[in-house]
């Protein structure tokens, strides 16, 4: 809170001397042009979707719970759609080391046999989805809690990663939307737990950036945004760059500057341009109201925009 919101609360405006008058309007006027600021940005979206990967700190720390809760209500309340696809691995790794059972990956991959997986579809299922859709009614709004096996929204085939089995690992070949479309229609934010099913009904543990990326094509959604924990993409100097075309981002995967685990997002937002997502975004979930910084501002973002 700024002095002059401190002093329009301890005063009444008409006791005010001339020079607190001053800094009350200023005040004021401020918060009306950030209004003003956000308004192209808010008729342009309207009636839009925006596809959220919600991940990284942003899902562990409270002050930023709160903040990712109250963006999406924002967003749905001034006319978007709003669809959150949520991850969840340091929950399931919390769960593993509970039980006993060692954690193995392979390239990022976690491998997933039978007992991770109930793991796997309790805590993303069950305990995280919960929590986001409590934490998106808490700041106001409405939100319904699904998983890739709802109406069949998420169909996958068994992944294998250099001709290794990870177990049930799926890649995604199918999306069905109409239940997520229903419950967006409803007035409700969809949750969604990155969990498929094969052609015989079995579950497999997806990745979250790639099911989010499959959804936002899936959809036509007009933005996918992935929320992670860095500034986004870097130059070679380690500066943010905010903005990448396919080509360029091509180039530097190639001269290696783009590399590690952020090559694999790059690919799921240039993968979402290629199925008509009209952009997306790598952004810093660890940015209070990241999303909304990046969507209704005049600024350069915080993060990085990919445009076809």
């Amino acid at each position: 809170m700024g002095q002059a919101d401190r002093v329009v609360q301890s005063l009444p405006f008409m006791f005010l001397n001339f020079r607190e008058r001053g800094e009350v309007m200023k005040s004021l006027v401020e918060k009306a042009e950030v209004l003003i600021e956000a308004l192209p940005y808010i008729r342009r979206f309207f009636g839009k979707t925006i596809v959220i990967k919600y991940g990284g700190h942003a899902m562990l720390e409270p002050e930023l719970r709160e903040s990712f809760a109250r963006d999406v209500v924002l967003l749905k309340y001034v006319g978007l759609k709003p669809v959150v696809v949520h991850g969840g691995g340091p929950q399931i790794a919390s769960q593993l080391d509970r039980i006993g059972k060692k954690a193995e990956f392979v390239d990022g991959l976690r491998v997933t046999d039978d007992e991770t997986m109930e793991v796997v579809e309790m805590v993303l299922g069950g305990t995280v989805n919960r929590e986001i859709v409590g934490l998106v009614q808490q700041a106001g709004g409405r939100a319904a809690g699904l998983t890739g096996c709802d109406g069949s929204l998420l169909r996958v085939e068994k992944k294998f990663k250099n001709g290794r089995d990870i177990g049930r690992v799926g890649h995604v070949v199918d999306v069905d939307p109409t239940a997520l479309q229903a419950v967006s229609e409803g007035g409700f934010v969809p949750v969604i737990a990155p969990i498929g099913l094969d052609e015989a009904g079995r579950t497999y543990n997806v990745n979250a950036d790639e099911a989010a990326g499959a959804i936002a094509v899936a959809l036509a959604a007009e933005k996918f945004i992935l929320l992670t924990d860095v500034e986004g993409v870097a130059d070679g100097e380690g500066n943010r760059i905010s903005q990448l075309t396919e080509e360029l981002a091509r180039d530097l995967i190639a001269k290696g500057v783009i590399a590690g685990g952020m090559i694999p997002k790059v690919d799921c937002c240039l993968g979402a341009l290629d199925g008509g997502v009209s952009r997306a975004h790598i952004i810093d979930g660890r940015v209070l109201h990241a999303i909304l910084l990046e969507m209704f501002t005049d600024d350069a973002g915080v993060g990085t925009l990919f445009v076809a």
